[in-house]
């Protein structure tokens, strides 16, 4: 049975203002969906509704039920570890519930294993508050990994890397998707990294959907006018991928 993420109407209001304002979409798993907009846009209150942080109204179900944050893994923009542990210790802390006296094979294995596809094996040793913003970053993602969630949402996860490390996570979340099934919503600023490795994007706009569908349908030369407020020139790289080049704002 293919599952669905199912979002019905929803607002969300900070006082009187209005964050989000009538956002209905549905997405089936087994995808990546590259969540795009402007600063202010909504992106991360989204994620957080989603997520059952945040209250809204509206419907947000997904299988048909309400999203228990327990099931589903998430990874905020803004997340800092103060504690004095180690990459490895943060990383199966992921999996608390399967944490006894002596943590099993199988999950030090598991944990070895997401380090590795992350490029960071050098990491698991060394304190948290040694390391770099881009290298924490990929520890918390390493994180959220570990517990294998169906539905994982990536509050701009890709940020604090450098160009080599963005790609092995979208490579890697690629291959989740593949051997999972599960959905991934992540939020990009880069419009190229987008349409490079997004299935479906979803575009907002002062907390409206600007545009939905895959990238050459929800992000055009009208809606960068509309939304981002430029210019651009669409060109196409050889692997048939479209290049946003913006030319004036």
């Amino acid at each position: 049975m293919t599952r669905y993420l199912h979002l019905d109407h929803v607002d969300v209001r900070h006082g009187r203002t209005p964050i989000l304002s009538g956002v209905t979409v549905s997405f089936a798993a087994g995808q990546i969906v590259g969540l795009v907009g402007p600063n202010g846009a909504g992106k991360s209150t989204l994620l957080s509704a989603i997520a059952g942080l945040l209250p809204y109204c509206g419907d947000i179900t997904w299988n048909g039920k309400s999203v228990d944050i327990h099931e589903i893994g998430f990874m905020p923009q803004h997340c800092q570890i103060r504690a004095e542990l180690t990459a490895l210790e943060v990383v199966l802390l992921g999996c608390h519930e399967r944490l006894g006296w002596r943590v099993g094979d199988d999950l030090l294995n598991a944990a070895a294993k997401t380090f590795q596809s992350l490029g960071i094996s050098d990491l698991a040793r060394r304190g948290m508050q040694a390391l770099s913003g881009g290298q924490q970053q990929l520890v918390l993602l390493a994180q959220r990994l570990l517990r294998q969630p169906r539905l994982l949402l990536l509050d701009e996860a890709t940020s604090a890397l450098d160009i080599k490390h963005q790609m092995r996570v979208f490579r890697l979340l690629r291959d989740y998707v593949d051997e999972t099934g599960a959905l991934v919503i992540i939020s990009i600023h880069d419009l190229n990294l987008a349409a490079r490795h997004s299935d479906t994007v979803l575009l907002l706009d002062a907390g409206k959907v600007a545009g939905v569908g895959p990238f050459e349908t929800a992000v055009t030369r009208e809606t960068l006018r509309i939304v981002y407020g430029i210019e651009a020139e669409f060109l196409c790289s050889q692997s048939g991928i479209p290049l946003i080049v913006p030319l004036t704002a």
